[in-house]
């Protein structure tokens, strides 16, 4: 919505968790609503929304699909832990350089990037970090990096006639993920999840209701006179958890196996970079199970200060953790469930 008035707004990435929520909640207010995606999707047609298809890393497309647009939405990207390094820069880098080309040929008035707080991840515990927290000077992972890189030309292109601005909520979760929650209970049902570090660390999560009503937020916000163009804001529940006591309460309320497997963070980094170079020379498929980076993000605190989310863009969560979490189990149902192990037999 712009002064008052329904707008038109495309979302790229429409059909993915966080994407679809936003879709949603356009739709819900009035506004009419375009997707881009490389796929096609019956629930957005059946919530009326027009759909494009489409690849970010093909600019005349991207550039076709802006036309007679009021605001973009950019949330598609490509996230991970692991891959070549070039797949993410075109997804991230270029597909968002084409993202801001288009914006530029169409003339639309403004552009909302999901970012993500691990483009500031520099290895060392962050507690209530603010938005003045630097760019680290080396990234161990592409996804941080890449999208650090796309943030960095969003806001740099913020101008008079683009104004733009850029979001980045942490560890969203809730109904719907196909990710997050997922990987830790297919992880859980068979006894891999292994908790790195003494098991105290606090870390922000974000459910996918308000992050998605965050983006509404800042593209209103969003005005020549506002100090939100061209500025980037964290966003969370404002209720850093401890992660593995979390965690444990999740898997036990869906009946999965408590976690058994415990690891210094040193040695598992270490770990970690042999599994990488194993993976990496032998060029074997899928992932490591662990990675320097990712032992880092499982073991130390992550957790910002979302005090210029609430000035700036009237921000606040309508979910306490608590209601988040019990709204997530209760659309997992049963079909997370699985009976606990049973202890084998003393011999």
């Amino acid at each position: 919505m712009t002064n008052g008035r329904t707008c038109h707004a495309l979302v790229t990435g429409g059909g993915g968790f966080l994407g679809r929520y936003i879709v949603e909640q356009l739709i819900e207010r009035g506004d009419t609503v375009t997707t881009f995606s490389r796929s096609n999707y019956p629930e957005l047609d059946a919530l009326g929304a027009d759909q494009v298809r489409g690849d970010l890393r093909d600019r005349d497309a991207v550039i076709a699909a802006c036309r007679d647009v009021d605001v973009v939405y950019h949330v598609a990207a490509k996230a991970g832990l692991w891959g070549p390094r070039e797949d993410f820069y075109e997804a991230n880098v270029t597909g968002t350089e084409n993202v801001i080309a288009a914006c530029r040929t169409n003339c639309v008035r403004k552009l909302v990037y999901t970012s993500s707080p691990s483009v500031i991840f520099d290895g060392t515990d962050q507690r209530g970090v603010d938005e003045g927290y630097p760019y680290p000077g080396a990234y161990e992972s592409p996804y941080p990096e890449t999208k650090a890189i796309g943030e960095q030309a969003v806001l740099a292109a913020n101008c008079a006639e683009l104004l733009t601005v850029s979001l980045r909520p942490h560890l969203i979760f809730g109904p719907r993920d196909s990710h997050l929650l997922p990987s830790l209970i297919a992880r859980a049902k068979h006894g891999r999840i292994l908790q790195v570090g003494d098991g105290t660390n606090r870390v922000d999560l974000t459910y996918v209701e308000d992050a998605a009503r965050a983006h509404l937020l800042a593209a209103d916000a969003l005005t020549p006179d506002s100090p939100v163009a061209g500025r980037a804001y964290f966003i969370s529940q404002d209720e850093p958890v401890v992660l593995w006591s979390w965690i444990g309460d999740f898997l036990a309320r869906l009946d999965l196996p408590a976690i058994r497997l415990r690891i210094p963070l040193r040695p598992a980094r270490s770990v970690g970079a042999i599994l990488a170079g194993l993976y990496r020379g032998l060029k074997l498929r899928g992932e490591p199970p662990l990675t320097p980076f990712l032992a880092s993000e499982l073991a130390q605190n992550h957790y910002y200060d979302i005090t210029r989310a609430k000035r700036d863009l009237g921000y606040r969560p309508r979910f306490t953790m608590a209601e988040a979490t019990d709204k997530t189990i209760a659309a997992l149902g049963t079909t997370a469930r699985v009976p606990a192990p049973r202890p084998a037999p003393h011999r």
